[in-house]
C-alpha cells in the first residue's frame, strides 16, 4: 500500500457512521451483513448508508456481492491487512519483538491462534518476531 491509498482508507474511517458500520462489518465477519441491515442496525437512512459503504468500498476495507435483491457487504481482510501493514512497517526500528506486544494487544481474542483465543501462548513462539502483517514466524 503507498501513501495514497493509506490516506483513502484512513479517510474513509474518518466519519462515525462508516467506522460503526466498518466494525460491524469486521466483526460479522466473512459472511457480510447486507447493507439495509447494517443500516437499520445503526439507525442511519438506507441511501445514506449505502453511500457510505460505497466510501468504504472504493477504499478497499470492504468487498460486495449481490444476492437476490440484497447486496452483502463484507470485511476486505487483506485491504485490512495492507493498511495495517503499512502503519505498522516502519514500527521498531527493525526490531518486530518491541511491536508484539502491540500486535498481540490487537488481536487478542479475534484471530486464530492458541495465543488469541485466551489459551495459554507457545513460548517458543513468544519470542518469534512477528513479519510485516503481524504472523509470528515459526521454527520447524
Amino acid at each position: 500500500m503507498d501513501t495514497l491509498n493509506a490516506t483513502r482508507a484512513l479517510g474513509a474511517l474518518s466519519q462515525e457512521s462508516r467506522l460503526e458500520a466498518f466494525r460491524m462489518l469486521v466483526q460479522a465477519g466473512p459472511e457480510g451483513m447486507a447493507a439495509g441491515e447494517v443500516a437499520r442496525a445503526l439507525g442511519v437512512p438506507h441511501n445514506t448508508m449505502s453511500s457510505h459503504l460505497g466510501i468504504l468500498a472504493n477504499a478497499g476495507l470492504v468487498g460486495s456481492r449481490r444476492e437476490g435483491r440484497s447486496i452483502i457487504y463484507t470485511p476486505d481482510f487483506a485491504g485490512i491487512r495492507a493498511l495495517l501493514s503499512f502503519l505498522m512497517e516502519d514500527c521498531c526500528q527493525g526490531r518486530p519483538e518491541d511491536c508484539a506486544p502491540v500486535l498481540d494487544r490487537v488481536l487478542q481474542g479475534c484471530c486464530a491462534g492458541p495465543a488469541r483465543a485466551g489459551a495459554t501462548a507457545d513460548p517458543a513462539q513468544t519470542a518469534q518476531p512477528a513479519d510485516s502483517v503481524g504472523n509470528r514466524r515459526t521454527t520447524p
